[in-house]
């Protein structure tokens, strides 16, 4: 890729210059670049520091990446079905569900690939049997497709919101009406990277949210929230809740610490229940996660909302 700059009209660094022309590379990713050479400045190895003017050059050679197949390692898992084509695991908190940067094992995937050594190629290498994913820090049901066919078909049903996705949620403060539902665009935040954020209809992508205030806690005036997922968008309902002015308890990048009287160690955002059609028997397959402990204490003589899906047994 070749820029020739014509935008500016004074001098600016060439990371940060190149972080607001090219939003899909972080500033991180921009800087190993100019690191490794891949970045030149008017045909000359540069560094991130050095100054960019009106009609300077840039090239820019992004290399592919590298895959590395992922392997199979003894990490327990707690499967809550399995049949010939699919499993649906309850994943824990703190795990991460595929292999990447900072984490290439001790994954999810590494798991799987113990527990059953044939999975789905449809995720390539590094995410083999992947049809959806949860946060490292959120815990609860997630589908792994042990066959092309069965991935195929269980990836369409995400796409096409025929699935049942309800998820539980301690946020931050007590919200003002008992339920709700919210509709924004979700884009990534034009500042930090790592962030989701709300933005402006004709960006981002569409996200629908119901929720329901189940109760609240005066003692840690923290609230349990129960949330069904229209649309499966990076970080939604932590974004949404946000959005509604109540970050989740314990989240690490939305919430800020200092607020929170209610400190459980992680994330509380958790994938409850679950339902989907079975890719090859047609059936039903609805499957409801065991509620952590972190939660028992707003759970104490409660009465959670009935679920008109049955929950099958394995």
């Amino acid at each position: 890729m070749q820029i020739i700059i014509d935008d500016i009209g004074e001098s600016q660094r060439i990371d940060q210059y190149l972080v607001a022309k090219l939003p899909e590379l972080s500033r991180a990713r921009i800087q190993s670049l100019i690191k490794s050479g891949d970045i030149l400045l008017n045909g000359k190895a540069c560094k991130a520091k050095n100054s960019v003017y009106r009609g300077s050059s840039i090239s820019i050679d992004i290399p592919e990446p590298e895959t590395a197949e992922a392997q199979p390692q003894d990490i327990p898992i707690h499967v809550l079905y399995e049949d010939a084509d699919m499993l649906i695991i309850d994943k824990e908190s703190g795990l991460v569900v595929h292999p990447a940067a900072g984490n290439p094992d001790g994954t999810l995937v590494n798991a799987v690939l113990f527990h059953c050594s044939d999975l789905s190629g449809v995720g390539g290498v590094e995410r083999p049997g992947i049809v959806h994913r949860l946060d490292k820090d959120t815990s609860g049901c997630i589908v792994v497709a042990k066959n092309d066919f069965a991935h195929t078909a269980l990836s369409a049903q995400f796409a096409e919101r025929s699935t049942s996705k309800i998820y539980l949620a301690v946020v931050q403060g007590r919200p003002k009406l008992k339920s709700g539902t919210i509709f924004t665009n979700i884009g990534r935040h034009p500042v930090n990277r790592l962030k989701m954020s709300v933005v402006n209809p004709g960006s981002g992508k569409a996200a629908i949210t119901d929720w329901q205030l189940l109760r609240h806690d005066p003692s840690s005036d923290a609230s349990l929230v129960m949330c069904t997922l229209h649309t499966g968008r990076t970080h939604q309902i932590r974004v949404h809740m946000l959005h509604l002015g109540h970050p989740l308890v314990g989240d690490p990048i939305y919430a800020k610490p200092t607020k929170q009287r209610f400190k459980p160690g992680r994330l509380l955002l958790h994938a409850w229940r679950l339902a989907l059609t079975h890719p090859v028997s047609q059936k039903r397959i609805a499957i409801q996660s065991e509620i952590p402990p972190e939660y028992q204490t707003l759970l104490i003589d409660l009465e959670l909302p009935a679920w008109t899906e049955t929950p099958n047994s394995p």
